[in-house]
């Protein structure tokens, strides 16, 4: 099943808004953004190889990661500000491309089961920005792209390890 990614952006405003469903239990998806061996295995785009260089995801810690597409290389870190499992990750992000433009980001994880399908949750996330311009360009450098195709690398992941 393809779940889709929902972003909204309104104009004028700093932040980006995000939801997306997964089949698969919020323990699953959360652990796949606090395990650095699965993160770089769904986080970004296709075809861009991710080295993660620090991943302490916890109250205070702290990452840095490099993806690479041929020749070019971009640079990723934050620090985690709040983690609670399988309910929230609070952090700050920084694409090293465009330092001072800092974004503090919200993910939640929700559980869908057992009301709604058992083993399957959603992603709500806010992601706001320092500037207008610099949402702007986040949105412009290709952004839903690279979460769109990360998300799928992810669901891939969740199924993959649900049928091992």
């Amino acid at each position: 099943m393809t779940n889709e990614l929902t972003i909204h952006a309104p104009a004028g405003l700093p932040w980006i808004e995000f939801t997306r469903e997964f089949d698969a239990p919020v323990s699953a998806v959360f652990n796949a953004h606090r395990d650095p061996d699965l993160v770089k295995q769904w986080l970004g785009p296709r075809g861009y190889e991710m080295t993660v260089e620090h991943w302490d995801f916890r109250d205070g810690g702290s990452y840095h990661y490099t993806h690479r597409d041929g020749a070019n290389e971009y640079g990723f870190r934050g620090t985690f500000h709040t983690v609670r499992d399988n309910e929230l990750a609070v952090q700050t992000f920084e694409f090293e491309g465009m330092p001072d433009e800092i974004a503090l980001e919200f993910m939640r994880f929700v559980d869908l089961g057992p009301e709604g399908q058992p083993g399957h949750c959603r992603l709500e996330g806010r992601s706001i920005g320092s500037s207008v311009e610099g949402r702007d360009a986040m949105v412009a450098s290709g952004m839903e792209k690279g979460m769109r195709e990360g998300y799928e690398r992810l669901d891939e992941l969740v199924a993959a390890s649900a049928s091992a």
